[in-house]
């Protein structure tokens, strides 16, 4: 997450939509009095400055607009303009899966997927509720109207952002996991209907759909 009262902003990073890539190019051009919050090489350098905060929620990466309230005035932070990364929830839970079965720490969702084939993951009720509770709209609610950018239409979903930024963003690769690129083979009807369901909200809002013609 990004606060950016110079630029105007607030980056805020919704899980497994690409938005590590993102953290690192926008602080790359970073401004003296960026807040930056998570695990990127400068946020862990400026971590100091979020030493004794009292805010709302959790201070990390992903953390919600609502939770960083606090951090600094409401009258500034009310001020920016919230943007966030969203991604077809299909591709999306394939991307979380794998990313989970790769990762060492102990959370019940990493236990889940090394124990589970994808299928049964999906179909988990813990997972579902997870989603279901937790649709991109609640990252950035509370603020002013949020710009969003569609991974899969980057390009054309930037242009507002960057007018706001004043330079056009050149975005890295991040984070990239091991598996096969077009996530519909991962699927079956019974799995396919599950996200439609409890991704409902999103797939509403973004037009998303499980069409072949859609890019992967």
């Amino acid at each position: 997450m990004i606060l950016s009262p110079g630029r105007g902003y607030a980056f805020v990073h919704a899980p497994k939509t690409g938005g590590t890539a993102m953290a690192l190019a926008l602080e790359a051009r970073a401004m003296a009095d960026d807040i930056l919050i998570g695990d990127t090489p400068k946020a862990r350098r400026r971590r100091g400055r979020l030493k004794g905060a009292q805010t709302a929620g959790r201070l990390w990466k992903h953390s919600t607009l609502r939770d960083v309230r606090g951090l600094i005035p409401d009258s500034v932070l009310d001020t920016l303009v919230p943007v966030t990364l969203v991604r077809n929830p299909w591709d999306r839970m394939v991307s979380y899966y794998h990313w989970l079965k790769d990762q060492s720490f102990e959370h019940p969702a990493v236990g889940r997927a090394k124990m589970s084939g994808f299928a049964d993951f999906v179909m988990d009720a813990e997972v579902g509720e997870g989603f279901r509770r937790n649709p991109y709209a609640s990252y950035v609610a509370g603020g002013r109207d949020p710009i969003f950018l569609r991974l899969e239409h980057l390009d054309a979903d930037l242009a507002p952002f960057s007018a706001l930024l004043g330079f056009d963003l050149m975005l890295p690769i991040a984070n990239r996991s091991v598996r096969i690129r077009d996530w519909r083979g991962y699927y079956d009807d019974a799995t396919q209907k599950r996200v439609a369901d409890i991704c409902a909200q999103d797939i509403s809002a973004f037009s998303y759909s499980f069409d072949p013609g859609e890019p992967a």
